[in-house]
């Protein structure tokens, strides 16, 4: 049985998609002045929320590879933005900590990436942004779930 195609003006995947480009390009204009990427910023945030993580930790939870995540910490570590020791105090992972000047950037950082997410959900209201947050978190938990291919097909509008 052949499956129904993707119908590009009504596809919820590829809206998904749009925004989240959209998101990206309107999160690396509010970062540039300050000489951050969006990797670096969510390093950062990262960090600030769950202080003396690996690099292995970070590349999971910025959803980078870990190689990626290695080159980015050490570019926020020559910047002074953060500091890792010379060596693992056990194992092999050396724990990352934001430094104070790396604290101040990513205060200024969250900041404007906050402005950026409200000028995105200014449209829909409190209980409208709520409700998309919700629905994607649905989602990712159904094509977490298991195979998306094993679902059946949506129903119909109307």
């Amino acid at each position: 049985m052949l499956q129904a195609r993707v119908d590009v003006e009504s596809s919820v995947g590829l809206a998904l998609k749009r925004a989240a480009a959209a998101l990206r390009a309107a999160m690396d204009d509010a970062l540039r002045p300050l000489d951050l990427s969006v990797p670096q910023y969510a390093c950062l945030e990262q960090l600030a929320h769950r202080p003396g993580m690996s690099a292995a930790d970070l590349a999971r939870a910025t959803f980078v590879t870990r190689q990626s995540a290695h080159t980015t910490l050490q570019g926020l570590e020559q910047r002074g933005l953060l500091t890792r020791p010379e060596q693992a105090p056990s194992g092999r992972a050396l724990p990352t900590r934001l430094t104070p000047a790396g604290e101040e950037l990513l205060a200024r950082a969250s900041r404007d990436v906050a402005g950026v997410e409200a000028a995105m959900l200014a449209s829909l209201g409190r209980a409208g942004a709520q409700r998309l947050r919700d629905d994607l978190v649905t989602c990712t938990r159904a094509l977490e779930a298991g195979n998306p291919l094993d679902a059946p097909p949506p129903a119909p509008p109307g």
